[in-house]
């Protein structure tokens, strides 16, 4: 079995919480299984219950999350503008 460091656990639960990976996708990087990221997933967010510095790089690591989905939502409705004002363009000329 393999032992992985702490900061390889942190590492693998940053990318699920910032960055939006799915257990699955991390398990098939890393050559863990799936029930272990879960472990340390919950027992991250068991530790920032109590250790307020922990606690709130969990709320950084979230509001990343949510800014990023936020940013590529936006990008998408600034692209389907910007194709519609190139259509308007048209229909006038």
């Amino acid at each position: 079995m393999t032992q992985y460091t702490d900061a390889t656990r942190k590492k693998v639960v940053r990318q699920h919480i910032q960055d939006g990976r799915t257990l699955k996708s991390l398990a098939a990087e890393y050559g863990v299984s799936v029930a272990s990221i879960s472990n340390w997933i919950r027992a991250y967010r068991e530790e920032c219950q109590t250790n307020d510095e922990e606690k709130t790089q969990l709320e950084l690591m979230e509001e990343v999350r949510k800014l990023r989905q936020e940013k590529a939502e936006l990008e998408k409705e600034n692209d389907f503008l910007k194709k519609a004002a190139a259509f308007f363009a048209k229909e006038i000329d």
